[in-house]
Order: structure tokens, then C-alpha cells, then sequence
């Protein structure tokens, strides 16, 4: 695969050098300000610590944090639409917001700083990931309220990258304009890059031999099997960023090209726990929770992400730990007859599977008293094989890896919708 050098030291932010205790200083006097600052100016905040009876000036170390309350994507619901705010309304530069397609929309605002402190970190990130100033940067994230286009378009800018800034959509289109401005860097949903592939066969091209050297991939969990499958497809570096819409946006963490080994978290600027789901006692692994140590705009604390990984000690930036890559949510776990199962480990097994395609969806139904999944997946385009053989075989590999049973039915090629954002892959039939 083509790859440029890890970057050298002077290349890197000077945060990124500090040792271990440099950085646990910075942030327990950033943690101090920001716990200060949302109580203050933050109706939310000060009725919670109050009834939690903690004070910002009850946190003289980090561990203290962990006395302070959650916040919930309910509670920023509850306060819509600019009810988190910690400053004038008038000083937030910007706005985004979910798509609110399961209640209220979650509205986060940016002052000006906060969009210079976005756009230091999403360049850092690119950085991270391979990317040098120069590079022509394709991005297909969604532009507008989302967070996920207009955060890689101010890195990238910011990092001194040339953009493309594309959107999502118009798959032909993008195909098009990957072969013929060569960008080095693409930048979208793993799955969205699937459907590319497909483009790219469909008009006659080798994804092969297309420019890109680096992909960077977000907004919806993959797994290893998944990266290996995009880096042989490709001939490029597959490397996965993370964020979310309420704590800033994508450049929350990222991982490093060199060692692809987890996500370094900049936790100059957010401080992770993981705690357990159910109980919110901290853990190993578990729930991510993220508190901002520097938004301006709408400080959070201890928000749980929903996101499920574990913390490791850092590799390629010592001094940062790192996150596992995030096998699910909670709110996307299947409770199948008493066994939870996460759309990750399914998308595992597929592409274990000989003659199977990573198109897939896994649909929900009721016909008696028990439920049942059905995995519906594609085979590969021109595989001669016996498919009712491979959907068995990815039967009983469900049944022996996540302990359940399963019905599988193998569709033909490009028979599934194709998302051109994050996809959708569980179907619940179950209330029809």
C-alpha cells in the first residue's frame, strides 16, 4: 500500500509530545474551568449538581469527576433548542443538530473559538491518518446540519488540504470525480465506500488503481474484517475517526496510520470514562462518557455517547489512550431470545464467509411467540458457488460465535438499498 512517513515530531502539535502528567495537569485545570463555566451560565447543569450535591469546586482531581452527574442526549432534548448554551445566543457562530428522526432534535452551538478548536483537531486527525498539506481531500460526508461534512471540510482546509467537497449522493458522479481530479484522501462512511465499489465496476474501473492512499472512515461502527476488505479492494489505508454531533463532531479521536491499533482520543480537549451501561458504575470497558474540556459554547460533562468500547494506554501518541473501536450502542443491541447480539459481529461473519458480500441487513420479525432475525446478504458478484451452502455455513457460524440461531437468506447482488450515509441495518418488523 502507498503511505507517506508517520509524521516527524516537529510536524506534530506541541500537546501531541507532552508526557503522561504534563497532559493530566492540563486537563484537570481545563476540567476545573469548564465545570465552572457550565455551572454557572447552564440552568441544566446547576439544578443537577446541586440536587448531586457536588460543587465545581469540589473537583481538585480528575477521579473527583466521576462524583459529578451524567448528561444524557435526553437532557439536551429537554433543553431544546438553545437551552445548553453557556454563552449568549449571540455569540454561537454556528449551528448543528441531529436529525431528530427518534424525537427531538439534540441542537449544539459554536462559537467562533470552538470552530477554530474543531477544525485544529479534525486537521490533526488527517494528520493522524497520513494526510499531508497538499493532498486533495474527497469528502462525502454529508454537508448541512450533520456534523460530519462541514467538520472534515474546515480540517482538511485547515491542515492546508486541497477539498473536494462533495456530499453524499450521485454515486456515478463521485466515481467520476475520483478518477479524474485523483484525490490522495476520501472521506466517508465505510459502507458509503462499498457502494463506490460497486460504481467503480459498474463503469468499467479498478479500484485498485484509483488514487487514493488513505480512506478515513466515521459516523457508524466497522470492524477489522471490514477494514481488510476496503484495504484490499482499494489499495489504500483504511483508518477510523470518531465523534459526535453533541460533544463537537468528527476529531474527537482518531487513529494513527501507523499502527491502526485503536483511536488516540485528544484528550487534551475531551476526558473519557467508560463506565457500565446499566449501572453507570465506572468500568473497564463499557459506555464511553465524554466531557469537553474547552467548548465554549455548550460545554457538556460526562455525557454517555452510548457507544460501547474499552480505554487502552496509548501507542503512536503516548500520552493519549486510546479507544477500541466501538462494536455497537446500546440502543442498537438485539435482544434475540435472551442473547445480545450487535449488527458488528454479524458484519464479521459475513465477511468471513466464502461468497458472501459485506451487503447485508438484518430483519426482525414475529411470527409466534418468539422472535426471529433473518440475515439477508448478498453474494459476491460472479460467485458460482452453492449459495444456500454459504448461508449455512454463515448459519452455523452465528449459531457457534454469538450463540443464536438465525435464518439466512442469500439475495443476489445489489439487491439491498445502498445508504449514501449512515447505514440502517437492522429492519424491526416486529410491530407490524
Amino acid at each position: 500500500m502507498r503511505l507517506g512517513d508517520p509524521p516527524a515530531p516537529q510536524e506534530l502539535d506541541p500537546v501531541e509530545r507532552v508526557s503522561r502528567d504534563e497532559l493530566t495537569a492540563l486537563q484537570l485545570e481545563r476540567l476545573q474551568r469548564t465545570l465552572a463555566h457550565a455551572y454557572a451560565n447552564v440552568p441544566l447543569y446547576r439544578r443537577t449538581f446541586d440536587e448531586a450535591g457536588v460543587h465545581p469546586s469540589d473537583c481538585r482531581s480528575l477521579g473527583d469527576l466521576a462524583s459529578f452527574p451524567f448528561t444524557t442526549k435526553e437532557d439536551l432534548r429537554g433543553c431544546y433548542p438553545y437551552g445548553m448554551f453557556a454563552v449568549p445566543r449571540e455569540r454561537v457562530m454556528r449551528i448543528h443538530a441531529s436529525s431528530g428522526t427518534t424525537g427531538t432534535p439534540t441542537v449544539v452551538g459554536y462559537t467562533k473559538r470552538d470552530i477554530d478548536v474543531w477544525a485544529d483537531l479534525v486537521a490533526r486527525s488527517i494528520r493522524a491518518s497520513g494526510g499531508r498539506p497538499g493532498d486533495i481531500v474527497h469528502v462525502a460526508y454529508g454537508y448541512g446540519l450533520f456534523t460530519g461534512g462541514l467538520g472534515a471540510h474546515y480540517g482538511a482546509e485547515r491542515l492546508g488540504c486541497t477539498v473536494v467537497p462533495v456530499s453524499g449522493g450521485m454515486t456515478p458522479r463521485q466515481v467520476r470525480l475520483i478518477a479524474d481530479l485523483r484525490p490522495d484522501i476520501v472521506m466517508m462512511t465505510p459502507s458509503y465506500l462499498l457502494a463506490l465499489l460497486e460504481e467503480f465496476a459498474a463503469q468499467g474501473l479498478d479500484p485498485r488503481e484509483s488514487s487514493p492512499r488513505i480512506g478515513i472512515f466515521g459516523a457508524e461502527p466497522w470492524t477489522e474484517e471490514m477494514r481488510a476488505e476496503i484495504e484490499e479492494s482499494f489499495d489504500l489505508h483504511a483508518v477510523d475517526i470518531y465523534g459526535l454531533s453533541e460533544v463537537m463532531g468528527p476529531g474527537v479521536a482518531s487513529e494513527c496510520v501507523e499502527t491502526k491499533d485503536g483511536l488516540h482520543v485528544w484528550e487534551d480537549h475531551f476526558y473519557p470514562e467508560t463506565v457500565d451501561p446499566f449501572t453507570g458504575e465506572p468500568a473497564d470497558g463499557g459506555e464511553l462518557v465524554l466531557t469537553s474540556l474547552t467548548k465554549e459554547a455548550m460545554p457538556v460533562i460526562r455525557y454517555r455517547t452510548r457507544d460501547l468500547t474499552r480505554l487502552l494506554p496509548g501507542t503512536a501518541r503516548p500520552a493519549f489512550r486510546r479507544m477500541a473501536r466501538v462494536t455497537g450502542r446500546t440502543d442498537d443491541v438485539i435482544i434475540l431470545r435472551g442473547v445480545n447480539v450487535f449488527p458488528t459481529q454479524v458484519e464479521e461473519l459475513v465477511l468471513r464467509t466464502e461468497g458472501l458480500s459485506p451487503h447485508f441487513q438484518l430483519h426482525l420479525t414475529r411470527p409466534g411467540r418468539l422472535d426471529v432475525m433473518t440475515v439477508r446478504v448478498e453474494a459476491r458478484p460472479g460467485f458460482r458457488g452453492d449459495r444456500i451452502a454459504a448461508g449455512e455455513a454463515l448459519r452455523r457460524t452465528v449459531k457457534e460465535n454469538v450463540g443464536v440461531s438465525v435464518e439466512v437468506e442469500v439475495v443476489d447482488p445489489e439487491t439491498l438499498e445502498r445508504s449514501v450515509g449512515k447505514l440502517k441495518r437492522v429492519i424491526d418488523k416486529r410491530d407490524n
